[in-house]
């Protein structure tokens, strides 16, 4: 239950919400409790008269705290406090379950926010981009400086997968490349102006394609070879739209080199290696797994592991080994979105991977037993006796697991810093 506070009344210790978007305030996530007077601080200084807070999950004095508890949902009798005492093994653990499932749908729920308001604000920068290119520059350093407050915070960061059902292809496809990169550029420990400009670089990669016939827009494998080059020529046509939009040298070269390989086959310079710029080898890489991930045709989309292992095997002279192989430990093994046996036999998707345990990702676990609704996600990294035996085609699974787990044709990709788990698992 939420109360309204004056902002000027706000003390450490509250539970507040801030009913603001995503990319409108520094904080990792939009309700929390307050820690420190300099989060105070920042919270005053967002233009808000009042907010929300819910005083039952605020930790005031012992005193405040009871009081806010009482006035919000009354104070707790000794019968009821008897009961609670008495809750017999089954019902905490189903309430334990319900509190799990809670926590965790929440943070999908808020990862798949934050993907669909970057995806928003990316559609109306890019309809600037011919009238008011200025303007579109400022929106997307803004953007991606929205990204790095969240993604440059202390602690671990996940790589989530997120339901890629509907939504602006070309916006879904720039914000999962940039997304990728940001989080290679934090593994990578790169500084905060090469961070902007990957960031800034990425989402803008191919703003040249807006010149382009539609038609045109997605290489095909039956292009002519005018066709093919009215295509690659959505990379000159970004480096003129950058210079008119006033982008800093780091990020034109992404716009200029996303579509360079390291072994010189590339286009429209053929550079090698050593000519591109670090941010441009970064988004080569990001660029072209998407891309294998959620082709222009969904039938050729390839499975996340199965996009790694064509980068690895098949295309690795193509993109700067070192880069190739951070992109990987960062990924996993297992991409989010792949579809594994486990070493118990049974299904489960991988949901979201953290780059320092990339065999122990987190899963989604097959359960005949369970509604897919109440399915819980574990940490495999909880379980040192079970673990991933294979990964296989969806197309492999049989009817009433495919049903269950809901394989993604199309992946969206977010950063998760606190990716609820289960701890424990029945066997």
């Amino acid at each position: 239950m939420s109360n309204l506070v004056a902002v000027h009344e706000l003390k450490v210790g509250m539970f507040v919400h801030l009913d603001l978007g995503w990319m409108s305030h520094p904080f990792p996530l939009s309700s929390f409790r307050i820690a420190t007077d300099a989060q105070i601080e920042t919270i005053r200084g967002l233009g808000l008269r009042e907010l929300r807070w819910v005083p039952e999950k605020s930790e005031l004095t012992a005193v405040a705290a009871a009081a806010g508890a009482g006035a919000a949902t009354g104070a707790t009798t000794e019968p009821e406090a008897t009961a609670a005492a008495e809750e017999s093994a089954e019902q905490s653990a189903s309430r334990q379950r319900a509190e799990l499932l809670a926590v965790q749908h929440a943070a999908l729920r808020l990862c798949e926010a934050q993907f669909a308001e970057a995806t928003r604000a990316w559609v109306d920068t890019h309809a600037k981009v011919a009238a008011r290119p200025v303007e579109a520059r400022a929106d997307t350093e803004a953007m991606t400086g929205a990204l790095l407050d969240k993604l440059m915070l202390d602690g671990e960061v996940c790589v989530r997968l997120l339901a890629g059902a509907a939504g602006n292809g070309a916006a879904a496809h720039a914000v999962n490349v940039a997304v990728i990169a940001l989080l290679m550029g934090r593994a990578l420990g790169l500084a905060a102006d090469e961070m902007q400009d990957l960031g800034v670089g990425a989402l803008l990669h191919d703003v040249g394609k807006i010149d382009v016939t539609e038609r045109l827009r997605h290489a095909e494998a039956g292009f002519n070879s005018n066709e093919m080059a009215a295509y690659r020529d959505h990379v000159q046509f970004g480096v003129t739209q950058a210079r008119r939009m006033g982008l800093t040298p780091g990020a034109q070269l992404v716009l200029a080199q996303h579509h360079e390989h390291a072994d010189g086959s590339g286009f429209p310079l053929k550079l090698e290696l050593d000519r591109m710029s670090t941010a441009a080898r970064i988004v080569a890489i990001a660029n072209r797994y998407d891309n294998l991930c959620n082709p222009a045709l969904a039938e050729r989309a390839l499975t996340p592991h199965e996009a790694l292992s064509t980068l690895f095997a098949q295309h690795r002279t193509r993109f700067d080994g070192t880069l190739l192989n951070a992109f990987i430990r960062m990924m996993g093994v297992y991409p989010a979105g792949s579809v594994v046996q486990l070493t118990d036999d049974r299904f489960a998707m991988v949901v979201s991977v953290n780059s320092t345990r990339p065999l122990k990702p987190r899963v989604m676990v097959h359960d005949a037993d369970m509604p897919a609704a109440q399915a819980l996600v574990i940490n495999l990294e909880d379980h040192a006796d079970l673990g991933i035996r294979r990964s296989l085609s969806p197309t492999k699974l049989p009817a009433e697991v495919h049903d269950y787990l809901k394989p993604r044709q199309r992946v969206h990709y977010f950063f998760d810093l606190q990716a609820p788990a289960v701890q424990e698992l029945a066997a």
